[in-house]
């Protein structure tokens, strides 16, 4: 199983956490609703991942 890697990305000046799984060339993009977080994704980040994509989840 893959671990879920936190990193930040440089947006214009502001730095946004995203948490991202996986490898691959197909990606899958999680987006949350308000007031949610990356941390709703977590197990849809995992399964994303296990069936061969990299999945990627930005907080916003």
């Amino acid at each position: 199983m893959d671990t879920i890697r936190h990193n930040f990305i440089n947006v214009q000046g502001l730095n946004l956490h995203i948490a991202e799984t996986g490898t691959g060339p197909n990606v899958v993009v999680f987006l949350h609703g308000f007031p949610e977080i990356w941390y709703t994704w977590r197990h849809q980040l995992l399964a994303a991942a296990n069936a061969g994509f990299r999945a990627i989840a930005p907080d916003y």
